[in-house]
């Protein structure tokens, strides 16, 4: 019988920082495959539309990749490398992992709000003719149709047209062939995967379930078995048959983690087992990385007590509306809320809080000034004005930054 490996706390996010790929600072500019090759690694790349200082999905990438043209991302979506769909959430997917989500689409009512079936039932003609306008006339934008004057304003009170298109992705009868300044481009499955036939490449769900459930071991590397499910919003699952299953086949092997106790480790890292795995990497993370967007898990492996607060009322915020979590060399170290001021090309830090056993080492703040400097240049931000910050960093700051305390 093997031994069980025991691991330090410190190792273990490290290991996870190893699988998805913020261990090391980037040895060399990107690429326009690293676009999808990072994506690959993580599985998912969730899609948010706040801007206020980088939009996440791009976010989520430089903190990975360093420098690189946003429209790469863009251009991966539309040559077809990536798809999007709900997964952990609305999502950018490799298309190779189309099959492990069509069985959703092919039951769209069980998304939740995410499809209105009594909607589709009740406009059936107009949806009808919606897709034999797409069908005759190319993709269409939901900014392509006038709005009747009816809807009310708001988030979800979409106009009609939208509301057809969005029940129509959740269906899988159309899918986002493109985007324009972020907008959705919609057009026709067969157009955007001409290949594919559910009778040829369709899985069953069990199947389908079981292999979203192995990504998601693979890109978080190391993890308690609860953590999984979440990964790809996966309900009901069977957790242990699965665990049984993929350590008999050799994907992944228990390990005991100090203060977490028995976990799994994907098999993808075992070399990193007996080795010394040093995380060296700074970044700001975006409140979307899956590194944090499963609060719990962001709690117990990193001690971090992390919310988005974009969703809160103004007055209910402790910290602020789109807060960046700080990672220093395998650790989350802080958190901060800035907003980029694109005519004047000004990133403002309006606040950075530091984590309570956080020491401010000399190397620590040249880290992170290095970090919002990489992200600020990437941003095109001539200047970076910190509003408020802790006093111990300020001074170190102010020779290159501009200090308005």
């Amino acid at each position: 019988m093997n031994m069980m490996h025991s691991l330090s706390l410190q190792h273990a996010r490290n290991l996870h920082l190893a699988a998805q790929g913020l261990l090391r600072t980037p040895s060399r500019r990107a690429r326009f495959q690293d676009i999808v090759d990072c994506v690959s690694r993580m599985s998912l790349l969730q899609i948010d539309t706040i801007n206020v200082v980088a939009r996440s999905p791009y976010l989520v990438l430089f903190s990975r990749l360093g420098t690189y043209p946003q429209a790469w991302l863009d251009q991966a979506l539309t040559q077809g490398n990536l798809f999007e769909y709900w997964a952990h959430e609305a999502c950018f997917i490799p298309r190779e992992d189309y099959k492990l989500l069509r069985h959703r689409m092919l039951s769209p009512e069980r998304l939740g709000w995410k499809y209105n079936a009594a909607w589709v039932k009740e406009h059936q003609q107009e949806i009808a003719g919606l897709l034999a306008h797409i069908q005759q006339n190319g993709p269409v934008r939901a900014a392509d149709f006038v709005s009747d004057g009816n809807h009310k304003p708001g988030w979800w009170a979409w106009k009609p047209h939208k509301r057809h298109l969005e029940n129509l992705f959740s269906a899988g009868e159309l899918m986002v062939a493109e985007r324009r300044n972020f907008q959705r481009v919609y057009d026709l499955r067969s157009r955007v995967m001409p290949d594919w036939q559910d009778e040829l490449h369709s899985i069953n769900e069990a199947e389908a379930i079981r292999l979203m459930l192995l990504n998601s071991a693979r890109s978080l590397g190391i993890f308690r078995a609860n953590w999984l499910p979440d990964y790809y919003r996966l309900k009901r699952v069977a957790l242990k048959p699965f665990l049984m299953q993929a350590q008999a086949e050799g994907h992944i092997v228990p390990v005991n983690v100090e203060a977490l106790g028995e976990m799994w480790l994907h098999r993808d890292y075992l070399p990193l087992l007996n080795s010394s795995v040093s995380a060296r990497h700074s970044a700001l993370l975006s409140p979307f990385d899956p590194v944090v967007w499963d609060r719990k898990r962001a709690l117990e492996l990193f001690d971090f007590d992390y919310r988005i607060e974009c969703y809160t009322p103004e007055a209910k915020r402790k910290y602020g509306y789109f807060v960046l979590p700080i990672l220093h060399r395998g650790k989350i170290k802080g958190r901060l809320d800035a907003r980029m001021l694109r005519k004047s090309r000004q990133l403002i830090i309006k606040n950075l809080w530091l984590e309570e056993a956080t020491r401010v080492t000399q190397s620590f703040v040249q880290d992170v000034q290095r970090a919002i400097n990489r992200f600020a240049t990437w941003q095109e931000a001539e200047q970076v004005i910190v509003e408020q910050a802790p006093h111990d960093l300020l001074d170190a700051w102010t020779s290159s930054w501009t200090v308005h305390c």
